[in-house]
């Protein structure tokens, strides 16, 4: 055996180990209990290639920290990732979304593993799964159609493990954040639907044949959010000024009506609504005087349940003989509409409650686009009448 080279403070020790291989050694830390270091080695073929070993393995282990790298599995550290750097800081209901991408997905995936152990490849791998048969059996006398997750899903559970890895990294657990590299299902943008202006009418009818009136005339005249249309009380109208204050959603959360603040600080705002809408919510508040809610159930006299609320909107549709879209497609029939009779980004970003103008513009492109269709047209005609 070969007597070992010492090197510099810092470097490691090098020897020719009598298999003929070259080993590297260097002290990774100290245990916290005893004292004693702790150590680690590389192995190469060379005296050169253990070097090179030698130095990026020393480089690599001052980013991490040794006594603590080894102590987490995925599942433990996301966990308390959760608690302790993500929940305190979310909504409830966004608390929720991620418990369910934690406990029904990434724990039974890929819990089990080490968290210093874990590979891009592992989690390549786990995505991979999701994707052909990641939805989970709620119920053993329905059948799944699809066994896969869809790929929006599949990004909102790389979005929390690649944060809980990212945190993991800060703390010195791992050296590098494996989620970083893997590919991902792309996200295919749906073609938008929205009520086409000669449906309007008949949609309405319906929805007032069901006393229903109201509630969804405000919805196409002022694009809320279904949560927060329902969440609205009466004292939240302001007859005299015309204008609706948004400032709290309902949701369900498991299995409970929920109030809480809207998604974005930009989501709490006063918007205005045409005289016609005001009118329509004076005489609905008639109905039920001492009622607080604007719209309140049938059914219980307390707050419309969401799904209920969406089911009718299906009903209506359906009566209409209208071809089915989503309650959500309301709002964006709304910013359609005002988009194309010439209301400006800016005060439409402001009246939807989105966070910045741009997000406004990219969501409705299919509107815009028309808009310098339009413009086009009409400084070409403007331009033909001056010669």
């Amino acid at each position: 055996m070969t007597t070992a080279k010492k090197r510099a403070n810092g470097e490691g020790s090098l020897r020719k180990r009598s298999d003929g291989r070259w080993e590297g050694r260097y002290t990774a830390g100290r245990d916290p209990v005893t004292g004693k270091a702790i150590y680690k080695n590389v192995l190469a073929k060379t005296q050169k290639e253990c070097k090179e070993k030698l130095a990026q393995a020393i480089e690599k282990n001052g980013k991490v920290d040794v006594v603590r790298s080894g102590k987490y599995t995925v599942a433990e550290w996301v966990r308390l990732w959760f608690e302790t750097y993500s929940k305190p800081s979310i909504r409830e209901q966004t608390a929720y979304y991620y418990i369910n991408y934690i406990e029904k997905h990434i724990v039974p995936g890929i819990g089990n593993i080490k968290l210093d152990k874990l590979t891009t490849l592992q989690i390549q791998q786990f995505y991979n799964k999701l994707k052909t048969s990641g939805r989970v059996q709620r119920y053993e006398h329905i059948e799944l159609k699809d066994k896969g997750l869809s790929n929006r899903f599949i990004h909102g559970i790389h979005g929390v493990l690649r944060s809980a890895l990212e945190q993991a990294k800060k703390e010195k657990l791992i050296t590098d954040n494996p989620a970083e590299g893997c590919k991902l299902p792309k996200i295919e943008k749906k073609e938008m639907k929205v009520l086409l202006p000669e449906q309007i009418g008949a949609y309405l009818q319906e929805a007032n044949r069901r006393g229903l009136l109201p509630a969804y005339y405000l919805e196409l005249t002022s694009g809320l959010r279904r949560g927060e249309l329902l969440a609205l009380l009466w004292t939240d109208l302001d007859v005299e000024n015309m204008t609706i204050s948004v400032t709290k959603q309902v949701n369900r959360i498991n299995g409970q009506l929920k109030v809480s603040q809207p998604k974005t600080s930009n989501s709490i705002r006063t918007i205005p609504i045409p005289k016609q809408a005001v009118d329509l919510l004076i005489l609905e508040h008639e109905k039920h005087p001492d009622n607080p809610y604007l719209f309140p159930s049938p059914k219980t006299g307390t707050m419309y349940d969401p799904d209920s609320f969406r089911h009718t909107h299906e009903k209506i549709l359906a009566a209409a003989g209208i071809e089915h879209i989503r309650f959500h497609d309301l709002r964006h029939t709304f910013a359609t509409l005002s988009l194309q009779n010439g209301v400006d980004v800016k005060t439409l970003s402001n009246t939807l409650g989105h966070y910045s103008a741009g997000f406004t513009l990219d969501t409705y492109t299919h509107a815009t686009q028309r808009m310098k269709r339009e413009a086009a047209d009409t400084i070409g005609s403007v331009i033909d009448q001056a010669m």
